[in-house]
């Protein structure tokens, strides 16, 4: 891959997706050469006009399912979700008691780990009121190969060791010796939809909470701020906002106060 190359494809993913992979370029060559060689491309030139120029998506599509990062796992940064439990969900049923509707967002749910383990968290919560409550949540990612993954639901037996043995009896079926799914009544509380961060939100309604971790150390600093506004024009007032714990952004532009590292809050 020439240094001309690498520049067109970086520019063409930072100007369509906010993905800026400017200083990975052993990466990306490390990840694409096989799939040029398998699919008889002679140059990274010829292969990206064929993305370019394929009506289908299709080529795009498989670019960005081999360039995207997708490592996920249960209960990954636990403390997300312990203070999902101890301090969001109870100012959620305290605000809902009237429409019953909890709105959460998982903007980059990637095989589909962190929804599940979110929508687990939501389910032991309200116990005996789940069905009582509206709490399907929202999962999206740029990648349609994660998403068929996660939608299934189904999972090596050694990747949900790390939860409780009662969630994992009370929410995963066993489908062999070695893999699991997730029940249908959780995953029907689940909803999976591709969708690009960059593109406008289509939101009606306004999310109590949303989960964008571990996505964001892939954009520039204004890709940053960009995105950070339209999610602060998507929360409920005193809704939260939660990313990676070693992401950051910028406090002051952001207009959400600091709650903790990686957990923010919009003011009511």
């Amino acid at each position: 891959m020439t240094e001309r190359e690498f520049e067109r494809l970086v520019e063409f993913l930072e100007s369509r997706y906010g993905i800026n992979l400017a200083s990975k370029k052993a990466i990306v060559q490390g990840r694409l050469d096989n799939y040029l060689a398998r699919n008889g491309f002679s140059s990274y030139e010829e292969y990206l006009n064929a993305v370019e120029r394929d009506r289908t998506g299709h080529e795009l599509q498989n670019m960005l399912n081999i360039l995207t990062t997708n490592h996920t796992y249960f209960w990954r940064e636990p403390d997300h979700f312990i203070f999902l439990r101890d301090v969001i969900l109870p100012w959620i049923i305290k605000k809902e008691q009237h429409s019953h509707d909890i709105r959460i967002w998982s903007g980059a749910s990637s095989s589909g780990e962190e929804p599940y383990t979110i929508a687990m968290v939501v389910k032991e919560f309200l116990g005996l009121n789940y069905n009582g409550w509206n709490s399907q949540l929202l999962a999206t990612d740029l990648s349609s190969e994660v998403l068929q993954y996660a939608m299934k639901g189904v999972y090596l037996k050694e990747k949900i060791e790390v939860l409780p043995p009662t969630w994992q009896r009370a929410n995963f079926k066993r489908l062999d010796e070695f893999n699991y799914q997730v029940k249908p009544e959780l995953r029907k509380n689940v909803m999976f939809r591709q969708f690009n961060l960059m593109n406008d939100f289509p939101f009606k309604n306004k999310f109590h909470c949303i989960f964008l971790r571990n996505v964001m150390i892939y954009f520039s600093e204004d890709t940053k701020r960009e995105l950070v506004n339209k999610i602060y024009n998507v929360l409920e007032p005193g809704g939260y906002f939660i990313i990676g714990n070693t992401e950051n952004i910028d406090k002051e532009a952001s207009g959400l106060d600091f709650v903790r590292p990686s957990i923010f809050r919009k003011p009511m």
